[in-house]
């Protein structure tokens, strides 16, 4: 399917799929005892990985949908599975995953643009000019099929090498491009949707060690030179032999310090009962703390499917019943019937506010973004409304869940409604002008 029939389709399916999110949306607000609204109440999201072959197994889509904001998809993204032939895409089983992901009022996580693993082995015999254009060709393809629809991508993947030298891993993209190609990776994908959040993404970096170091100071020098990065995902698998390191929070601290968000994007943890309820639970308790941590991932719904199935590294058994690891992390977020902590109702009444911005603009379309920032008081929901000239039509929308009436868009929150008092977070969309260039025009914010 090309982008713009994708668009298309997506316009003229938008009221299912908004009723079907609203629908998942009314259930996290009554009921923060799942991982996800628990986790909005913190004002993060809370995700999973997600393979496109086991969504037709009930319990598997019924724990997805129940428990989770996010979904990372597991392969189906991967540079094998999405150009198994130079220049000939395939999307039909990521298309499958953030179908389901945007029916449900789900976030999705792009993985990954740029990694050295799951190649087609046509990559590899590339030589260095053409391996430059099939890069970004790659990039283009795959974040241009799903613009404007993806929260955050893990642009590059596992670049750098572990032991203690801190240097660049081996690959088709290190040894015939040099360090270079991971800049160019991200100023593609930047150009290539301007809405989507950048990430670089890596393993054994959870502690200060010469890999993070590395890392950091590789992040460092991007931020100071204005390439386009603005995500640090951390994977964090753990088990008896790589444990959740003492510095933990503190590793996740620095990066956030250099203005980055950071994602904890693969959790899991070996081993069953206590022990890994107290491990989940020092991730969880890391995450709150970094106010730039805006959300984690495991890394799969059940034991069964798992990579490190013998390690039962996951919050739900074989069975899909939920193990102390999960009730740990549900406690960890302040699961209750109550998301977050709105304030005392008598210290005034909640309010927010609502201000618009186009962010980018093309011949035939743009993107814009309202940011919604909270009075005085702390709110747990807030509602907008995007009015819309006659002529132009919303292809995707992110970080907030739609309803229609007529060309009136009213926007609710996906996982982002709790916000303290003067804090802000926001909701983006893509729209088709069909011939009109007028703005919308953004209604009163009201909060609850």
């Amino acid at each position: 399917m090309s982008m713009t029939v994708r668009r298309l389709t997506r316009a003229a399916t938008a009221g299912l799929v908004a009723a079907a999110a609203l629908t998942a949306a009314a259930h996290s607000a009554e009921a923060a005892d799942t991982l996800g609204s628990a986790a909005a109440g913190q004002g993060r999201y809370f995700g999973t990985a997600v393979a496109a072959n086991h969504l037709g197994e009930a319990d598997y889509a019924a724990t997805l949908d129940r428990e989770f904001s996010s979904v990372t998809p597991e392969n189906e993204m991967k540079w094998d599975a999405t150009e198994p032939s130079r220049g000939t895409f395939s999307f039909g089983s990521a298309d499958r995953i953030v179908d389901h992901a945007q029916s449900q009022g789900m976030d999705v996580r792009g993985h990954t643009l740029v990694w050295h693993s799951q190649l087609p082995s046509w990559v590899g015999s590339l030589g260095a000019s053409d391996l430059r254009t099939a890069m970004n060709d790659h990039i283009n393809g795959l974040m241009g099929h799903y613009k404007g629809e993806i929260h955050s991508w893990d642009v590059v993947n596992e670049a750098f090498q572990d032991g203690g030298s801190g240097a660049r891993r081996s690959s088709p993209f290190q040894d015939k491009l040099g360090n270079g190609f991971i800049e160019e990776a991200f100023r593609t994908a930047r150009a290539a949707d301007p809405a989507a959040k950048l990430c670089y993404n890596d393993y054994n970096t959870d502690g200060v060690n010469a890999k993070s170091n590395a890392v950091y100071d590789m992040v460092k020098d991007f931020k100071s030179r204005g390439v386009p990065i603005d995500c640090v995902g951390f994977q964090s698998h753990f088990n008896s032999n790589s444990p959740v390191p003492s510095d933990y929070r503190q590793n996740l601290q620095r990066f956030a310090d250099l203005g980055v968000d950071v994602q904890i994007t693969e959790l899991d943890i070996e081993g069953s009962g206590s022990a890994q309820a107290a491990d989940y639970t020092k991730v969880v308790e890391a995450c709150l703390a970094v106010s730039r941590c805006t959300g984690m991932t495991v890394w799969g719904v059940t034991d069964k499917y798992s990579w490190r199935s013998s390690g039962t590294p996951l919050l739900f058994d074989g069975n899909y019943s939920e193990k102390p690891a999960y009730d740990a992390v549900l406690s960890a977020l302040g699961g209750s019937g109550d998301p977050g902590d709105p304030g005392d109702p008598g210290d005034g009444t909640p309010s927010c506010t609502a201000t618009y911005t186009r962010t980018a603009d093309w011949s035939s379309g743009y993107n814009g973004q309202v940011t919604i920032t909270a009075g005085g008081e702390p709110i747990s929901s807030w509602t907008a409304t995007v009015t819309l000239p006659a002529q132009q039509s919303v292809s995707a929308l992110w970080n907030g869940t739609p309803a229609w009436s007529g060309n009136v868009m009213t926007v609710r929150p996906s996982w982002n409604g709790t916000l303290a008092a003067g804090a802000s977070t926001g909701f983006g969309f893509t729209v088709a002008k069909n011939g009109s260039d007028a703005a919308p025009a953004i209604g009163t914010c009201t909060a609850s």
